[in-house]
């Protein structure tokens, strides 16, 4: 039950960053977001959390900023998401 309540979850989130409502956002519910597409946390250094997916050779580093995402972050994740 909770999962999927986590994966309705994810698709809002998704939804909303697609029709580029990239502020205020959560980090943990984008952390949350990250996981679900398989990306896996590397390393923390400091506040900055680095993940790391087995197709991608690109790593995605995240930092809260007072609990929120940085929304260059939250545009960085969905254009790895599409593939652009």
């Amino acid at each position: 039950m909770v999962k999927d309540i986590a994966l309705v979850d994810n698709r809002k989130l998704l939804e909303r960053i697609k029709r580029g409502h990239v502020q205020n956002i959560r980090f943990d519910d984008l952390v949350r977001l990250v996981e679900a597409y398989e990306f896996r946390l590397s390393r923390v250094r400091g506040s900055h959390h680095y993940f790391v997916h087995e197709r991608l050779p690109e790593v995605l580093n995240l930092q809260p900023v007072n609990g929120q995402a940085k929304d260059y972050q939250v545009k960085q994740l969905l254009r790895l998401i599409e593939g652009d």
